[in-house]
């Protein structure tokens, strides 16, 4: 996140403060103290509860991308169909969890021939919401109907999508954000030997093998290639020290790219716990006023607003989520706040600078319209089969280390961060053992 957003986020956590500060009854000294202490208890606790599984979801998400190639993907997401969105649903619920990422490698899918539908509908939503590390999270504080309501949901906002794309949206402007895409010319690749990302048109030294060419940084790197180990297998590669400090180097980028979200994330959740009085939350959501319906809708919509104001997305979406169930935000209106994270202002940015102005525009409304239609429908699917947990369900209690498994799993995960960590920070792991990483461009 850049300065300006960081800043941003000071202003709205002040407000925050400033709201409790307004509102309450209780003398200021009191009000203070016991808000600072619901606020650093529920952070805590959350991050508690939550720690094993971001670091098993990392682990994972880092061992998909150093030991899978997302080569040739793009050809089979050139239709539109069930088979092109479910191969993208796929490989997106095995790929990134950062959403930066996520739209970063959807565009350079799209720009290599993938349809709208299934790069920056499927791939591009699944990658950020359907992922391991987030299901975890949202199963640890909201519960398995939460979970349940994530996955379907998802695929029918991964549906509203692809109908928006196929019959609303114009092939012309599809085909002109693809071609600005192409015009930026910035798509990289791997070299295989010492996983350096370098643009294709600039890349000094290449080679030919198999159909597929190879780019290197140096003409030591295109020495040292061996084709014979270009592609291993993936038990191959969970069976050597390389293949590990791959997976080691990629799981720390996602750290690197998301631990500032997350921790927002919880941040803010405990702000909104400890500083918001509760009587605020019951006059917001008062109850349906104009009928059940109406009432499910323009929360709905108001958890999409939420999204995009709070700047953060993907799993540190979800403490701040729970907070907002457990105060009254509806079921349905919950997903609608967590699917809205494609379209926070910095990704409308990017949407704008990779796309145009037009495509950028249609993307965002149809995501945000996309998902508030999925959290009404999946509200009132839920409620009529009686899978709307209770708000007391939600996991945002005080801090309690104690000798279960949560102690046990909190500190294997421990061990395996510091491993991992550790295999990160080493340059001498793996050497002699190249080629592990290679990812050949068509």
């Amino acid at each position: 996140m850049e300065r300006k957003e960081y800043a941003i986020l000071a202003v709205v956590a002040l407000a925050t403060v400033a709201l409790g500060v307004v509102t309450t009854s209780k003398p200021l000294v009191s009000f203070f103290v016991e808000s600072t202490r619901q606020f650093l208890t529920t952070t805590a606790a959350m991050a508690w509860i939550t720690w094993w599984a971001l670091v098993v979801g990392f682990a994972i998400a880092g061992g998909v991308e150093a030991w899978t190639s997302d080569e040739k993907v793009s050809d089979l997401l050139e239709g539109h169909g069930l088979r092109e969105l479910g191969y993208g649903s796929l490989f997106g619920f095995v790929s990134s969890s950062c959403s930066y990422s996520a739209i970063a490698t959807a565009k350079n899918l799209f720009k290599k021939g993938g349809s709208a539908a299934a790069t920056l509908g499927a791939f591009m939503f699944a990658s950020t919401n359907l992922v391991v590390e987030i299901g975890i999270v949202i199963y640890l504080l909201l519960g398995w109907q939460f979970l349940v309501a994530d996955v379907v949901g998802g695929f029918l906002l991964i549906g509203l999508m692809a109908v928006g794309f196929v019959y609303l949206t114009p092939d012309e402007v599809v085909e002109q954000a693809r071609e600005n895409v192409q015009d930026a010319g910035d798509a990289t690749v791997q070299d295989p030997v010492c996983g350096m990302e370098l643009d294709p048109d600039e890349a000094d030294h290449s080679t030919e093998h198999d159909g597929g060419t190879y780019y290197f940084c140096s003409e030591s790197c295109k020495d040292s290639f061996d084709p014979e180990e270009a592609n291993p297998t993936i038990r191959e590669q969970a069976t050597t020290l390389s293949g590990w400090k791959a997976l080691a180097d990629k799981q720390w980028s996602e750290w690197g790219m998301l631990w500032d979200e997350i921790a927002i994330g919880f941040v803010f959740a405990g702000l909104i716990a400890g500083f918001v009085p509760e009587h605020v939350w019951t006059s917001v959501f008062s109850g349906p006023t104009f009928g059940l319906p109406v009432y499910v809708v323009w929360t709905a919509a108001l958890g999409a607003v939420i999204g995009v104001a709070t700047f953060v997305c993907s799993v540190g979406n979800v403490p701040f989520g729970a907070v907002l169930y457990a105060n009254g935000l509806p079921f349905g209106s919950v997903l609608s706040y967590i699917f809205a994270d494609l379209i926070v202002p910095p990704i409308m940015d990017a949407y704008r600078e990779y796309y145009g102005t037009k495509f950028a525009a249609v993307l965002s409304g149809m995501i945000f319209v996309s998902a508030v239609l999925t959290g009404v429908v999946v509200h009132f699917v839920f409620l009529g089969a009686g899978l709307v947990p209770p708000a007391s369900s939600v996991q945002i209690a005080a801090v309690e280390i104690e000798m279960n498994y949560k102690l046990v799993l909190n500190v294997l995960a421990t061990v395996l961060f510091l491993v991992l960590y550790w295999l990160h920070r080493s340059d001498s792991v793996g050497d002699g053992e190249r080629g592990e990483h290679a990812h050949a461009a068509d």
